[in-house]
């Protein structure tokens, strides 16, 4: 048996913990008594992941967040990195608690058409960027239920039917809210540093179109500089919270 190797876009690290649950049930699955290891691949901020390709007997799962109901166009090219031979994967998509629509589908398309044989797909609840929405999630009982279905899937000789439409809906490719900075700012740098589509200028300030509203910065900056502290965001952040208050639930395919 090969590895098991967890590929995941995860700005805020929702995403990466439902991914890695997977891998550990797919690695626990396939390795019987000796649970194979876990190899994890964070291209967060990796625009161009250096190139490689899969080996037949590897297991792969793909995590990319949601926007919009679309993935997010900073993936595309990460994804392009990796190419499978006949190598099996599961799909699996985070998105906070509105809906995947297409982008679960654009992933298992995007897997396939590099190599890759999908064998599962997951749409897994995290929490939204925006509001206060299902702020605990994935939780200890989202964790399981994607290890355990991971578990399941790799083991499967069938194919799944994974829900979208082709051709995908519009989504959206920029972000709409531009991240702020207060005078807590000292300029350390870790926001440039740690932006996946390096939209914040060497000011640590000006932030470019590129940025595709991730919040990454915001949720980790060390002085609480970076904010959305502003009436438009707020205004909507209060409509979209009541709006997404009604739990989701996972979906596996």
């Amino acid at each position: 048996m090969g590895k098991v190797i967890a590929v995941f876009f995860s700005a805020t690290g929702n995403t990466q913990k439902s991914v890695m649950a997977m891998a550990q049930g797919a690695a626990e699955a396939l390795g019987g008594d000796t649970p194979l290891d876990v190899e994890a691949v964070d291209v967060t901020c990796e625009a161009a992941p250096a190139p490689r390709t899969f080996e037949p007997d590897d297991m792969v799962v793909f995590g990319m967040p949601v926007y919009a109901g679309r993935l997010p166009l900073a993936v595309k090219d990460r994804i392009a990195a990796f190419k499978g031979q006949n190598t099996r994967c599961l799909a699996a998509v985070s998105y906070g608690n509105r809906h995947y629509e297409d982008a679960l589908l654009e992933l298992a398309d995007m897997a396939a058409a590099q190599g890759f044989m999908v064998k599962g797909g997951a749409a897994l609840i995290g929490r939204h960027t925006y509001g206060s929405i299902q702020t605990e999630r994935p939780d200890a009982a989202d964790l399981q239920q994607s290890r355990t279905f991971a578990s399941m899937a790799v083991l499967r000789a069938s194919f799944p039917s994974i829900p979208g439409n082709r051709p995908y809906r519009d989504g959206m490719m920029r972000g709409s809210f531009h991240p702020l900075t207060s005078d807590a700012c000292v300029q350390c740098g870790l926001c440039a540093r740690r932006c996946p589509v390096k939209a914040i200028g060497p000011d640590f300030r000006t932030v470019s179109d590129d940025c595709i509203s991730c919040f990454r910065c915001i949720r980790t900056c060390p002085k609480g500089a970076k904010n959305m502290d502003v009436p438009a965001y707020n205004n909507f952040a209060a409509m979209f919270t009541e709006k997404l208050k009604v739990r989701r639930e996972n979906e596996f395919f």
